[in-house]
């Protein structure tokens, strides 16, 4: 087979070309420290790098939606916080109200830190985060969740929602609540009607009435949707009777004792009421179940608000006549298991928070050792032996150089060179 000179001079100019492309080619993977410069290097393992990136990615984002989660529910805590202690002072005003040695001008002046209190808590309810979203509306955000109407009242118009991040493949956290859930739907204990009957011959009066066995007035109280209290015949005892005024079966009946407040305490089904006044026999008073409509205040619920503005506005309105004594002693009562109650709701929503809190934690230490791991994995994918190497250059060199010597000699050899 015959050997054409320019054959003779591609091939060895291929050769050298090739040699230099791996010289060259083991140059940059010692510059970069890489051992993958391009998917044809290693198909398979490129593939799993890509998928170890993406992992990455989703990594980094899960730490920002948990570093804005926790901040978001570190202000949460922060406002509850404060919440709590506002409502520890008005409670603190209301039993000051009911210091039998207060005046009405004191009382007044009590309600006047109460009308802060107010102003204070509502401007709690509508705290914006650092995004300018408001924390207690649910999903809507953008909107002030509560209200202050012309009449007074107030109206909470965010919704029940509750937004969450994800912070790991299948892992979301909550980081807000809604503000009907906190601060709206309190359990009020003032949820029956107590009225006395207009033919009644004494002067007796009924408190308001207050529920304080849920469970008892739920199963037994509810059910009846109504009863009646009926003085005895002789002044001295009562007997609870049904909505037509006929005896309960068994018969309820009990001694009417006067206590230290100069009021005789009457307990059913979970219903606690007090009736003051010149008992006369025969007199009744009935006890019924409240309603649900907005306006209603024996609804099963009471917001925070309304709670302490009822408060508020007794305190204001009260005088030194027996009826609003006892008025005000009633609304205190009210309010003071209305705002415990509340005080016990908040701090259950600051226990879930710190649930929360927790898991972020957890989850954050559970991500950073994945990421550690993708880290060695990938390392141990795409990172270079420079050991091996620099062995490899060294060996690729020589053959560089071997390649342009020995082409340089055979480019050399011709007929022309025999002749003589």
């Amino acid at each position: 087979m015959r050997i054409s000179t320019i054959q003779q001079f591609n091939s060895g100019v291929r050769g050298i070309s090739d040699n230099y492309s791996s010289v060259t080619r083991t140059q940059e993977q010692i510059s970069s420290g890489k051992r993958i410069l391009t998917p044809a290097d290693d198909p398979v393992a490129t593939v799993r790098l890509l998928q170890l990136s993406q992992e990455s990615n989703r990594l980094e984002q899960y730490s920002t939606n948990m570093t804005a989660a926790n901040n978001s529910l570190t202000q949460e805590e922060s406002i509850l916080n404060s919440v709590n202690n506002s409502l520890q002072r008005i409670r603190e005003i209301a039993l000051e109200a009911g210091n039998g040695s207060r005046n009405d001008d004191d009382r007044r002046a009590l309600a006047t830190e109460l009308e802060q209190r107010e102003e204070e808590l509502f401007n709690l309810f509508n705290t914006r985060n650092a995004r300018g979203e408001y924390l207690f509306g649910g999903f809507q955000s953008s909107e002030a969740p509560f209200v202050k109407n012309a009449d007074g009242t107030y109206t909470y118009q965010g919704d029940e929602g509750q937004r969450s991040v994800q912070i790991a493949g299948s892992k979301t956290v909550a980081i807000n609540d809604n503000g009907k859930e906190l601060f709206v739907n309190i359990s009020n204990v003032n949820r029956v009607n107590t009225a006395a009957a207009a033919a009644n011959t004494g002067t007796g009066r009924i408190s308001l009435g207050t529920v304080e066995d849920k469970t008892d007035y739920d199963t037994n109280f509810y059910p009846q949707g109504s009863v009646g209290i009926v003085i005895g015949a002789a002044g001295d005892t009562y007997e609870i009777v049904d909505s037509a005024g006929d005896p309960l079966v068994p018969p309820v009946t009990g001694a009417l004792e006067l206590e230290e407040d100069g009021s005789y305490n009457i307990r059913y089904a979970g219903v606690a009421v007090k009736l003051d006044g010149d008992l006369q026999p025969g007199d009744s008073f009935t006890i019924s179940t409240g309603d649900s409509t907005a306006t209603s205040t024996n609804r099963e619920t009471r917001s925070i608000l309304e709670t302490v503005s009822l408060l508020r506005q007794t305190l204001e309105n009260g005088t030194a006549t027996t009826d609003d004594k006892l008025q005000l002693r009633d609304v205190i009562a009210v309010s003071l298991d209305n705002l415990d109650n509340a005080m016990n709701n908040v701090l259950s929503v600051q226990t879930t928070i710190g649930a929360r809190m927790n898991v972020i934690e957890s989850t954050q230490t559970e991500n950073e050792e994945v990421a550690l791991i993708n880290t060695t994995v990938t390392s141990q994918l795409e990172d270079l032996d420079y050991a091996e190497a620099l062995s490899r250059l060294s060996l690729q060199s020589v053959v560089l150089e071997a390649s342009q010597q020995s082409f340089v000699k055979v480019s050399s050899l011709s007929l022309f060179n025999l002749l003589r």
